[in-house]
C-alpha cells in the first residue's frame, strides 16, 4: 500500500520537550525505525511532520536577536524548518535502512500550500506560537503589529491565522518520486503557507494544520491508508472526564457525531479526527490515529482510531483482508 504518515512535532524533540539538536536527533532516530519497518514490508511511504516547537525556538530566538537581526517572517521559519527537520529525518531514515539491507531512496521536498485569501481565518487569528510571555513584552510585540492573547496564569502568547489548506503545490514532484520508488519527506509544518499570486504565489505570515494538511496531501498523492502518529494510543471521547473512553474502529457517520458533541478539544485531538474525516470523505481508504510506536499494528487496523471509507467499522481479520487484497490489486 502507499502510506502517508504524519508526526507531530512533539514527536522530533526530547521525551522532556527538549529542543536541543542532540535530543531531536535522537527523537527523529527512533522514529525511523518505526517507518523503515513500514518500508520493510513492502509498503510505498510519504512522510509529512508538524514544526510547532521548531518554528517556536525560531520564533524566540527572533526576540532574542531582534536588536541586531530583523526577524524572519513565518513563511520563511516554515522553510527553515522543513529543510532541517526533512534533512535530519531523510539521514536518519537512510541509516535505519542501510542497516537493514534495504536500498529505498529517501528525499525531502520544500512544500508550498496555498490558502485562501479570504480565509475567515484570516480575520480571527486564534492559532498559539511562540513561547509564553509577560504582558509588557505583549505590549511591546503588540506595538509592532503582532497579535498576543492573554492565557491566564501562564501568560502571554502570540497567536496567528490558521487556514484551511486548498492545494499542494508540489503534488506532481511528490507523486513523481513515489512513483519512482522513493520515500518522500513533504509537507512539513502544513507546508510553506502561500497566497495565488498573478505570476505565482507569495508567502503570507500564517501556520498551517499539518493534520489537515496531512489529509490533503495523501489524497492528492491516491494513498491508501494515512496514518496520524501521535503520542498517545488512539482517540479519547469525554477526555478528562469519568465518562472518558477509548474510540477504536468506528464508521465515518459515528466518528461525526462524535465530533459533533465537542468531546474532541480544537488544539489537540479536533484537526486529527478532521484529517481522518476529510480523507476519507475524499476517497480515502482508511484512515487511523495511533501511536508512534504502533505503526506497524496500525497499517493492519489492529490499533489506535481507525475509520473506512466502506461504511462499516472493521474488525481486525475485516481489516488485514482488506490490506491483503490491496497488496493483491497492486
Amino acid at each position: 500500500m502507499r502510506v502517508l504518515v504524519a508526526l507531530g512535532g512533539n514527536a522530533m524533540t526530547g521525551p522532556d520537550g527538549d529542543p536541543s539538536p542532540s535530543a531531536q536527533q535522537r527523537a527523529i532516530s527512533a522514529a525511523a525505525v518505526h517507518l523503515a519497518d513500514l518500508a520493510a514490508a513492502g509498503h510505498e511511504l510519504v512522510i509529512t511532520h508538524g514544526n510547532g516547537p521548531q518554528v517556536g525556538n525560531i520564533l524566540r530566538k527572533n526576540e532574542l536577536s531582534a536588536h541586531e537581526l530583523p526577524p524572519v517572517s513565518l513563511d520563511w521559519c516554515g522553510a527553515q524548518t522543513q529543510g532541517t527537520i526533512g534533512f535530519t529525518i531523510v539521514s536518519a531514515l537512510e541509516l535505519e535502512l542501510a542497516a537493514r539491507g534495504l536500498g529505498n531512496r529517501v528525499a525531502a521536498v520544500v512544500t508550498r500550500t496555498v490558502v485562501d485569501p479570504d480565509d475567515p481565518a484570516f480575520a480571527d487569528p486564534v492559532k498559539p506560537i511562540g513561547s509564553y510571555q509577560d504582558a509588557d513584552f505583549a505590549a511591546e510585540m503588540t506595538a509592532h503589529g503582532q497579535t498576543w492573547k492573554d492565557f491566564g496564569d501562564k501568560g502571554w502568547r502570540r497567536v496567528v491565522a490558521s487556514p484551511d489548506p486548498v492545494e499542494i503545490l508540489e503534488t506532481p514532484m511528490i507523486s513523481f518520486l513515489a512513483d519512482s520508488g522513493w520515500i518522500v519527506v513533504a509537507a512539513g509544518g502544513g507546508g510553506i503557507p502561500v497566497l495565488p499570486a498573478d505570476r505565482g504565489c507569495a508567502g503570507v505570515s500564517a501556520v498551517i494544520d499539518k493534520d489537515l494538511s496531512a489529509a490533503k496531501l495523501a489524497a492528492s498523492v491516491d494513498a491508501d491508508l494515512l496514518i496520524i502518529a501521535t503520542d498517545v494510543p488512539c482517540a479519547v471521547a469525554g477526555f478528562g472526564t469519568p465518562d472518558a473512553s477509548d474510540v477504536g474502529a468506528v464508521t465515518a457517520a459515528e466518528l461525526k457525531a462524535l465530533r459533533a458533541t465537542g468531546t474532541f478539544a480544537s488544539g489537540s485531538m479536533g484537526p486529527k479526527v478532521d484529517a481522518l474525516l476529510d480523507f476519507v470523505d475524499n476517497g480515502g481508504s482508511r484512515a487511523v490515529i495511533a501511536e508512534l510506536s504502533q505503526l506497524a499494528s496500525a497499517v493492519t487496523g489492529r490499533v489506535g482510531t481507525a475509520v473506512s471509507s466502506h461504511g462499516q467499522a472493521h474488525s481486525d481479520d475485516r481489516v488485514a483482508a482488506d490490506v491483503r487484497e490491496s497488496r493483491d490489486d497492486q
